[in-house]
């Protein structure tokens, strides 16, 4: 038989979790049998030869059910329901795809973010040359923004389920990755503090002799707890005790209009960070996460031909 789609793997796992924490390796297994996938369907591997088509397919649909807020991830490898995906349960829904999803803020949110085709069916692991509306070309540079998109946002939500004082070492290390901190060989970063004194948690040398220094503010919030304009005060009167002429205010979360203003009027330089920059930024400096196959794309050499 053929190996089901992604959006015909979405019901399938949301029910898998009906019953509590599940491990992501279990319910490609589990899925398997139920659906008397062969030997080769089950090993047949994608162009990169490191993970299955169907152990793919099962992680993007788990990936696309967290993204509307039907399951949330626990740990490293397991996720489970949440009382949103219940609910979409008890009303016995005939299939779950990515037309039912886009119900929920959440999801269209996520879609706007990736600015995914229209058409159904375009995850990352579709033959480019289905869609009849867009040129490969296009087809791959959308499929690569939903990877990023969605690497963006597990990575905050892992983020977020993190510790505090993690939080704290990986905006340094962040930073540092970046560039930051003087010469390669010399760069230096510390974290300060305690988390949630109201105070500075980190701080970067931006030269090799730490003439010139970056205090780090981080907060680790929930999505919707934005920051206020008096977290930037505060951290304004952090910087003024150090000494300091240069900030950054980083958080999981999101910074008000009011707060945004605050650091544009006050007389240190304050670089505020929301949640989705960090995410990005994460990405782009491969921090948290990893290359797992690069794609070349040739094309004709005119010059080569010329005689």
């Amino acid at each position: 038989m053929d190996i089901p789609d992604y959006q015909s793997l979405m019901l399938p796992v949301l029910v898998a979790s009906s019953n509590g924490e599940v491990r992501i390796g279990s319910v490609v297994e589990d899925l398997a049998d139920q659906m008397n996938l062969g030997a080769e369907e089950r090993n047949e591997l994608l162009p990169s030869g490191k993970q299955t088509v169907f152990s793919n397919r099962v992680h993007w649909a788990k990936s696309y059910l967290s993204k509307a807020g039907l399951v949330e991830l626990t740990r490293r490898g397991h996720f489970k329901i949440t009382d949103r995906g219940r609910s979409v349960l008890e009303s016995e829904p005939a299939q779950i795809d990515t037309k039912f999803l886009m119900r929920f803020d959440e999801f269209r949110q996520f879609r706007e973010k990736s600015n995914a085709p229209a058409e159904e069916g375009t995850e990352p692991s579709s033959h480019p040359l289905t869609h009849q509306r867009h040129t490969p070309d296009e087809v791959m540079r959308s499929a690569h923004k939903q990877i990023e998109t969605a690497l963006a946002l597990e990575l905050l939500d892992r983020v977020r389920s993190a510790p505090p004082d993690f939080f704290e070492r990986l905006i340094v290390n962040l930073l540092l990755s970046m560039g930051y901190g003087g010469t390669r060989a010399d760069r230096s970063g510390r974290t300060l503090g305690r988390s949630g004194d109201g105070g500075v948690d980190g701080v970067i040398d931006q030269d090799a002799l730490g003439l010139d220094r970056v205090y780090v503010q981080a907060k680790r919030y929930a999505d919707g707890n934005n920051i206020g304009p008096g977290a930037i005060r505060d951290f304004f009167g952090s910087l003024d005790r150090h000494k300091a002429t240069k900030g950054l205010f980083v958080t999981t979360s999101a910074f008000s209009g009011a707060a945004r203003e605050t650091a544009e009027f006050l007389s240190k330089r304050i670089v505020l960070i929301g949640g989705d920059q960090l995410a990005s930024l994460m990405v782009l400096h491969n921090v948290g996460c990893r290359i797992e196959e690069t794609l070349h794309i040739k094309r004709i050499d005119e010059e080569f031909f010329e005689v």
